[in-house]
């Protein structure tokens, strides 16, 4: 894949995640966005910004604060930025009986407590910040 070339790689659930939390505090996101289990890679391409990671896994995490629960398939993958993710592929939030895949993240710029969650089909769904923290 040509994205990941000239990409930072780390391999292991260890250094993966301390990885995954590294980039989630570069970019200003909360550190509870990507809870994530047996992580066999992480990598990031500075220079367009595209991250992957690759779990052994499915896992599904249930934000307890605002009774969500989301689902992050073994292949996580999109672009991120300074108070955001987009083209994100590998994350759907069960929403009723249906699970839509979650194509963009945004966390307000100055900062207000929100963070938004954008769908393919346009739905954007905001929650306090603080329901994503590390531990949550």
């Amino acid at each position: 894949m040509a994205e990941k070339e000239g990409g930072i790689v780390k391999k292991g659930h260890e250094e993966g995640l301390k990885m995954a939390t590294a980039l989630l505090e570069e970019f200003g996101l909360p550190l509870g966005l990507l809870p994530l289990e047996s992580v066999i890679e992480v990598g990031f391409v500075k220079s367009t910004g595209y991250m992957w990671i690759l779990q052994e896994k499915k896992v599904e995490h249930n934000f307890k604060m605002i009774s969500k629960l989301v689902s992050y398939d073994v292949d996580i993958h999109g672009y991120v930025d300074k108070k955001r993710i987009k083209k994100l592929k590998g994350v759907k939030a069960k929403e009723f009986m249906l699970w839509p895949p979650v194509n963009e993240i945004t966390v307000d710029d100055p900062p207000t407590g929100k963070i938004h969650f954008k769908s393919l089909a346009g739905v954007t769904k905001t929650f306090p910040v603080e329901a994503f923290d590390a531990g949550q």
